[in-house]
């Protein structure tokens, strides 16, 4: 895997309203322009699904930024007061919706909070791992509810986004690694924004407790302890 003398940092670079800036990737685009479209969705609800650390749960920050939606765990739905988690935004964010599935109370709990929301004009934001169309719901009703609304896939972020993520966070801790730094991260560290953000906090803190420049024989114990945690 090689960079150009360039680092990738036209992509498209987007202000999220009440949180840190994001940057539009093939890899986002799509759930980005659905977002964007908000609240003018063909359905009460919208499915974001992909691999953990792909940014899914950062842009359902954005949304709630935008709509004051409410969050809540799919694991919990079924102890919710569900008519107090729509509220008067009428808008609610499902992190881990998948794990109703199978669920019977839970199940009851979505189908339930997707009703109110559909009769009071609102929408459900809902979360996942997986695409809808494999979550196993016994809940015929609600099986089908969720599988008519829109689902956009958010795929792990490619060589092009990691660098531009990771110069992105180092640049707002006032750092300049050079290009071998990120060259060296991204042919070593795992495949998620998760994981740039804690190899740049960690980098950080090992510098300045080093009073250590930031090079690939830092970054290299970086990664090291990392993997020890």
């Amino acid at each position: 895997m090689s960079l150009p003398a360039q680092l990738p940092l036209d992509l498209g670079h987007r202000p999220a309203s009440g949180r840190d800036d994001f940057l539009v990737a093939p890899s986002n685009a799509e759930a980005i322009a659905w977002l964007d479209a908000w609240p003018a969705w063909p359905a009460p609800a919208l499915t974001l699904f992909g691999p953990a650390g792909c940014g899914k749960t950062h842009l359902a920050h954005v949304w709630r930024a935008r709509s004051h939606a409410t969050l809540v765990s799919g694991e919990d739905l079924d102890r919710a007061d569900l008519p107090g988690l729509l509220g008067n935004a009428r808008a609610v964010a499902v992190d881990d919706a998948d794990r109703v599935a199978g669920r019977r109370a839970r199940e009851e709990a979505l189908f339930h909070l997707y009703n109110l929301a559909r009769d009071a004009g609102g929408h459900l934001l809902l979360l996942s791992g997986r695409p809808p169309s494999r979550w196993r719901m016994r809940l015929a009703d609600l099986r089908s509810r969720v599988k008519a609304a829109p689902a956009v896939g958010v795929e792990a972020p490619d060589d092009a986004l990691l660098a531009a993520v990771l110069v992105k966070l180092f640049a707002d801790r006032q750092l300049r690694p050079g290009l071998d730094v990120i060259t060296y991260l991204l042919a070593r560290m795992e495949r998620s924004l998760d994981a740039a953000g804690r190899i740049v906090a960690a980098t950080d803190r090992l510098s300045l407790a080093a009073r250590r420049a930031i090079t690939v024989p830092l970054v290299r114990e970086v990664l090291a302890d990392l993997d020890r945690t």
